[in-house]
């Protein structure tokens, strides 16, 4: 690429439909085409609703069914650890317990019974899986612009990413039909680099590339979408929206493109991206997880959502002007964290977009990828903003119009973060009544049979997912083998069972900031690996080691509780070299070499990033 330091001539602008310029200064904006985005008022009379003929048959008595297993299961632990704590009476601890208890185990129950819908459709051949999407260019006769909003990221590896993807438009027939935009917030500095990256590969590119920076970063990256809504909307049907690493084939693209056209009550397909590019223990780990247990939750969640799927922000293509009607977002009232910019907004993006009446569905297709935190440390940032988010849909569930479906996205997506802090208290209730009880504990009092139904629900879907595994003779040599999947999915097992209380302080941590009216920073997202000592870490684990602490003592109020609580404590007592292991890249390769958290191969590298399928392009051939 260029130098990023040498300064650019002006850059022409061209029509929206011009295409690639021949010229050596190609144009770095078509001309606008304004398209009207209105901010909505969530809480007035709702708008007027378009009904949509994409809904399945049956979707009500699949939720109904959902929802009763789910109550069957959270009723029958429940009355049986009642029963069990009546029989000397109930006092203030066993109540206290209750209340906890029966959320929380309707919350696992939920999506134990959700994966195992899933896992019956995978088994059955009633959904096939992740299957290619076909990509008939041929029937395109409308433009998709695909957008990358960027925020200070490396500029080598987003354009090679952008590079590969508009290669693969090409191979697949897309050109004429399907525009790149690169938007970003950098900072000037960053700025400068990008648009020299961006001038180099626009003059050779065989579509249509386009970069612009934004001088006020106004509501982070939805302000950034609703700013190229506006400026350039009118001029495309579809907008395909993607993160900084995210990777997906020009089958996929082109085919998502087609299906648009064909199903025009459509507003938005929502993707289930795979993660690529891993390269630490860590990365491994999550990549191995996200590829044997997440077709199963997958397809169980598009059994019962339907056509009022949910919506991830990236690897999603997304009608316009159904998006520039639906999704003005306002401000809420109140200052950050809870206030302010509604920062999960694709979330309630895909509801508001249900609440005009678009059919919103999401598609377990191949060609979809993205990267995944290097660390721990990293994951537990971006969870934090996810937090901050989640928790502001609590505002939004009173938001007229919406369909049940929609309030239940809301509603499941800020109560994985309250499920944290109901898990410690209901731990310290446990603990107390030790204390308080000698005669008795309340794990012996919980019936074994509750016990193991409670493991039963928390490591089925990893089970089912070993299952799914091996069902298939291809599908299994693709994971290494049997032994190699059996071996990867009890180390995942070990791994997560280890990470779950580290989790869940750093969870617990991060929304009392939110409630001291701490607000997530918008920091660049790190996506190189970096491995991280343990003396780096350990001065900020202090909280974990005094957890670990006391649930060793209970050894001095009683031997079994302390048992029980023993994978707690040693999670929480080994959390600085499981963070600082999991960082490291050459366990990630030692993993990969022994056949440890081995995935099916589709991906290839290009430069610093990976991308699906080989591209016959030389000058992507060149480096790799």
């Amino acid at each position: 690429m260029s130098d990023p330091a040498a300064p650019l001539p002006p850059m022409p602008e061209a029509g929206p439909f011009d295409g690639p310029s021949s010229s050596s200064h190609p144009a770095q904006l078509p001309a606008e085409s304004p398209l009207d985005m209105p901010v909505q008022n969530l809480f007035g009379n709702p708008p007027a609703r378009r009904e949509v003929l994409t809904r399945p048959h049956g979707l009500m008595v699949k939720r109904l069914l959902l929802i009763t297993l789910t109550a069957v299961l959270a009723l029958a632990a429940s009355s049986a650890v009642r029963e069990a704590f009546s029989r000397d009476g109930l006092d203030v601890f066993d109540v206290v317990l209750l209340l906890f208890f029966v959320p929380l185990f309707s919350w696992v129950a939920f999506g134990f019974v959700s994966s195992t819908i899933g896992f019956l459709q995978l088994m059955s051949g009633a959904h096939p899986g992740f299957v290619p999407v076909p990509s008939p260019a041929a029937s395109l006769t409308k433009r998709t612009a695909v957008l990358m909003p960027v925020y200070n990221e490396d500029v080598g590896a987003t354009f090679a990413r952008v590079e590969a993807m508009a290669y693969a438009i090409a191979r697949e027939g897309g050109a004429r039909f399907i525009d790149f935009f690169v938007l970003s917030d950098s900072n000037p500095a960053h700025g400068k680099d990008e648009l020299a990256a961006w001038a180099e590969l626009a003059a050779r590119a065989p579509i249509a590339i386009y970069y612009r920076r934004r001088e006020k970063n106004i509501a982070r990256k939805p302000g950034n979408v609703a700013e190229w809504v506006r400026r350039f909307g009118g001029a495309y049907e579809n907008m395909l929206v993607l993160d900084a690493d995210s990777v997906m084939t020009g089958r996929a693209i082109v085919g998502l493109a087609s299906i648009m056209e064909a199903r025009p009550s459509i507003g938005l397909l929502q993707t289930v991206p795979m993660i690529t590019n891993a390269r630490t223990l860590f990365q491994r780990w999550m990549q191995f997880a996200s590829e044997a247990y997440g077709p199963i939750s997958s397809a169980g969640l598009l059994w019962w959502s339907g056509a009022e799927a949910n919506f991830w922000g990236h690897n999603a293509i997304v009608r316009t002007r159904a998006f520039a009607e639906s999704c003005g977002l306002p401000d809420l009232p109140g200052k950050p964290p809870f206030g302010g910019h509604i920062l999960s907004h694709d979330m309630f993006e895909s509801a508001l977009l249900r609440r005009r009446g678009w059919a919103v569905h999401m598609v377990m297709i191949g060609g979809s990828y993205e990267e995944y935190p290097p660390t721990i440390v990293d994951h537990a940032l971006r969870d934090r903003r996810w937090m901050q988010g989640n928790l502001q849909h609590l505002r939004l569930l009173g938001t007229s119009g919406l369909s049940a479906t929609s309030r239940l996205h809301l509603l499941i997506g800020a109560c994985a973060y309250l499920t944290s802090p109901g898990w410690l208290l209901l731990l310290i209730t446990t603990i107390a009544q030790v204390g308080a009880e000698a005669s008795r504990t309340s794990l012996v009092a919980v019936p074994s049979g509750v016990l193991a139904l409670t493991v039963l629900l928390l490591f089925g879907p990893k089970a089912m997912g070993l299952i799914w595994i091996l069902a298939d003779r291809e599908r299994c040599a693709s994971f290494g083998g049997p032994l190699r999947a059996a071996r990867s999915v009890f180390v995942e097992l070990v791994l997560s069972t280890l990470f779950a209380p580290v989790s869940m302080v750093l969870q617990i941590k991060a929304l009392l900031g939110l409630l001291l009216g701490i607000p997530s920073q918008w920091n660049t997202q790190n996506r190189e690996a970096q491995a991280i000592p343990v003396r780096a870490i350990l001065p900020k684990l202090r909280d974990h080691l005094l957890l670990g602490l006391a649930f060793a003592a209970t050894a001095f109020l009683d031997t079994t509780t302390a048992l029980w609580l023993l994978p707690l404590t040693l999670g929480l007592f080994g959390a600085p070299w499981l963070i600082s292991l999991t960082s490291r890249e050459d366990l990630g390769d030692a993993a990969n070499r022994i056949g440890l958290f081995r995935v099916p191969a589709r991906t290839m590298r290009v430069g610093r990033a990976e991308v699906p399928e080989p591209e016959e392009n030389p000058a992507i051939a060149a480096t790799a």
